[in-house]
């Protein structure tokens, strides 16, 4: 089985990414192979609602980077981890511009990332934390992932690169969240041969003004 956790953060290996690392050796203890993929240093333009990948149905966005190789990547693994700083109480800029075009080719595309197990985790100086929790969270819950959880939120707390590793608390939080996520993915492995996944219904889409 294989993970792909983003990393949101533009800077390489700050506290995101030691976040992440640490909820990547949990899986690991359990023989699961994690991979983590920087997105936050890149230049990632937003969505442009052009609505072409609902069009052409090709799992692709009409904007030509590394979005569409990140997508097939993430479509071809059995888990994902969504991590991002905190950045004025929300998740940094770059990443959020990714995930609205990746998500929504995923959903455009007939649910690519439909009941993969999806986690979430943030870092941050103070405060903001549990707002730019939700917003990942958000993703997760539209696209039908199934969410482990850690034994608190996924809020890790740092300022400069690497003091989250002194958050004791935050980083028993992300412990918990990878033995979760490792329990979580290896029930689904064992039950898919016997437990048909249920059927996915066509998405409703209803506007309040007509």
């Amino acid at each position: 089985m294989k993970v792909i956790a983003i990393n949101g953060s533009p800077r390489k290996e700050g506290n995101t990414y030691q976040a992440l690392k640490t909820v990547e050796a949990e899986l690991e203890k359990e023989g699961i192979e994690v991979s983590i993929v920087q997105v936050g240093d890149k230049a990632i333009r937003g969505c442009l609602a052009c609505g072409t990948c609902g069009k052409l149905k090709n799992e692709r966005c009409i904007i030509d980077d590394e979005v569409n190789d990140i997508i097939q990547l993430m479509k071809a693994a059995d888990g994902i981890i969504l991590g991002s700083p905190v950045h004025f109480s929300g998740i940094a800029g770059t990443m959020k511009s990714f995930l609205d075009r990746a998500f929504y080719v995923a959903s455009a595309n007939g649910g690519l990332f439909r009941h993969k197990a999806g986690a979430a985790l943030v870092a941050v100086r103070r405060s903001g934390g549990t707002a730019a929790f939700q917003q990942l969270n958000a993703y997760l819950l539209y696209a039908e992932l199934l969410i482990p959880t850690g034994n608190y939120w996924n809020v890790i707390h740092g300022a400069a690169p690497a003091e989250a590793l002194q958050d004791a608390e935050g980083l028993q939080t992300l412990r918990t969240l990878g033995r979760n996520m490792a329990w979580l993915l290896k029930m689904k492995q064992q039950s898919s041969p016997a437990i048909a996944e249920p059927e996915a219904e066509a998405k409703i889409r209803t506007n309040f003004i007509r």
